[in-house]
């Protein structure tokens, strides 16, 4: 089921899940010890809750490396992982939430999950607290405060009035927690330090503490892996030179051990149809058209389905796109409709729906889109009054499809009078946006290289919140956020559509971003693989890796 607005997730037993994605099959009798994973982007941190991180391949990575209350199956839906703990409603009005972490629940360094986790978590992530780079506040920025008691694996988490989050299910959930025991060890705080220090507010520590999780995590060859704790059926072993992070079977996870002992994670940089034809990849799990026109060889498989991203261009808050007209213009040359003819899907215009298309994703087609349906540069002069532009676009190469697509709209647009240049490279991210050295982000949702959706457009809408994180274009409107923050509680379809349609109008007028169409997702296994199913959202393949068997 693909629920409205791909936001009335349901939390649900692991059992409902297909029976191919999690047989076991005589775990292994025969089978390869090792897998190949090949994602969409590079590898920079641990820590996915980071813009950089959240916008990195890393959520591909370490969905069950890093667990929590849910993880994301193979339709974006949250499906509850009772290996990790439970959570029960105990108060509807205002919204109020009792979590259980499983009494055996312990990282691979042998600390205990604790309720001190969670506090961490929501103090990153709720804008209540300065210095944090958390990549997005939704959902975590409506809770008053967790009740837990330093160690314990209880916690009561309580929301404010009014704010019913309708999508509760998605907080807590695999790669949001970070081992917080890592950070109260590093600043000497002691048991439970981070805990104490976010609710004595003690600025001083509370600094540290931000410090520390933003940079702490950051993954290089020869990292300690003392520092990288899981709390999943796999651990980090390594990084190796080329990126490629190795992973191995967590000998102190609780639940169902995992079918393959050990995962090697590649970033995209290497050459992947080489790799395919040589069948050194196992599963290769990217943006369609991403790295090339990929052929099928014998002994694999291909599916190619829509991802819950947009590939979008994003404009910095500064510089020469900086007002609203210099946007607009950039918008009105670009040729949405060649774009997406190329990528073989129709045009989008979802932001404040992004992650499915449904019925409320037509309150987004409003009559102030059709201008920027097709190139128009005499639209684009004119917005300029004349004025000649100059706009760096960049991606994260190598991405032969994002490169055409810069290459169309540096030809449709040198009419008007902007010259396009094409500023990709390898390291092109939001940093680069932020720090100017970019005027356009081509990339999905929140700046990601993959999906970048968190399979809620109630959540992923917060990309446009201001003060967000992955709010890259900087951008502030008290009505916007008005109507972001309504649908996030907003359970009446009419209702959710008619924000929607209220708010659409507002954003083709400023233009914070243009979206493209809808990414596309190429997912290819060998045929010797079992129980790899696609995944929709930033987490892509990876949500049950530890299911992954190769052989027979």
């Amino acid at each position: 089921m693909r629920p409205a607005i791909r936001r009335r997730a349901t939390v649900v037993g692991a059992a409902v899940l297909t029976a191919a994605s999690f047989a076991v099959t005589s775990c292994g009798h025969g089978a390869a010890d090792h897998i190949d994973y090949a994602v969409d982007g590079t590898l920079l941190t641990y820590n996915t809750n980071t813009v950089a991180g959240a916008a990195s391949s890393g959520p591909q990575a370490f969905a069950r490396v890093l667990t929590g209350f849910g993880y994301h199956g193979p339709d974006g839906q949250v499906v509850g992982d009772h290996d990790f703990g439970s959570v029960a409603v105990v108060g509807r009005e205002p919204l109020v939430l009792d979590y259980q972490i499983a009494d055996n629940a312990v990282y691979s360094d042998g600390k205990p999950i604790t309720c001190d986790d969670m506090v961490l978590a929501w103090a990153a992530q709720s804008g209540r607290f300065p210095g944090f780079d958390a990549a997005s506040k939704a959902g975590y920025i409506d809770i008053t405060g967790i009740d837990c008691q330093p160690g314990q694996k209880k916690a009561r988490v309580s929301f404010a009035p009014g704010r019913s989050i309708a999508d509760y299910p998605q907080l807590f959930t695999a790669t949001s927690l970070m081992p917080s025991h890592v950070i109260s060890d590093e600043l000497g705080l002691g048991e439970g330090g981070t805990t104490v220090a976010v609710q004595q507010n003690d600025p001083q520590k509370l600094a540290q503490i931000a410090q520390v999780w933003n940079t702490t995590w950051d993954l290089h060859p020869g990292l300690d892996a003392k520092r990288f704790p899981s709390s999943g059926p796999y651990k980090i072993a390594s990084v190796r030179a080329d990126g490629a992070v190795e992973l191995v079977a967590n000998d102190r996870w609780w639940g169902a051990k995992p079918v393959t002992d050990r995962i090697t994670v590649w970033p995209r940089g290497v050459d992947v149809q080489d790799r395919i034809n040589a069948g050194t990849f196992n599963v290769v799990d990217i943006a369609t058209g991403s790295s090339g026109t990929l052929t099928t060889p014998d002994g694999y498989t291909r599916t190619d389905y829509p991802s819950a991203g947009i590939e979008q261009l994003i404009f910095a808050p500064g510089g020469p796109l900086a007002a609203p007209p210099a946007r607009r213009a950039v918008a009105l040359c670009t040729p949405r409709d060649v774009i997406a003819r190329n990528a073989e899907v129709p045009v989008s215009d979802a932001r404040l729906n992004p992650a499915a298309d449904n019925s409320f994703g037509q309150a987004e087609v409003v009559a102030e889109a059709g201008q920027f349906a097709v190139s128009n540069p005499d639209a684009a002069r004119a917005a300029l009054a004349g004025a000649p532009l100059s706009v760096r676009i960049g991606y994260q190469t190598p991405n032969p499809r994002l490169a055409a697509a810069v290459g169309a709209i540096a030809k449709a647009c040198a009419p008007a009078g902007i010259t396009v240049s094409d500023a990709a490279s390898d390291t092109i991210g939001p940093q680069a946006l932020r720090d100017g050295i970019i005027d356009v982000l081509l990339a999905s949702t929140g700046g990601a290289t993959g999906s970048g959706s968190t399979g809620s457009s109630a959540l992923d809408a917060y990309s446009l919140f201001t003060g967000n994180g992955n709010n890259l274009p900087n951008y502030g409107n008290g009505q916007i956020d008005g109507i972001i923050s309504a649908l996030a509680v907003t359970v009446d379809p009419k209702e959710q559509t008619r924000q929607i349609a209220a708010g659409a109008p507002v954003l083709w007028a400023d233009v914070p971003t243009l979206p493209l169409y809808r990414q596309q997702r190429t997912l290819l296994t060998s045929t010797e693989m079992q129980a790899v199913d696609a995944g929709p959202a930033r987490w892509g393949a990876g949500w049950n890796m530890d299911r992954w068997q190769r052989g027979k």
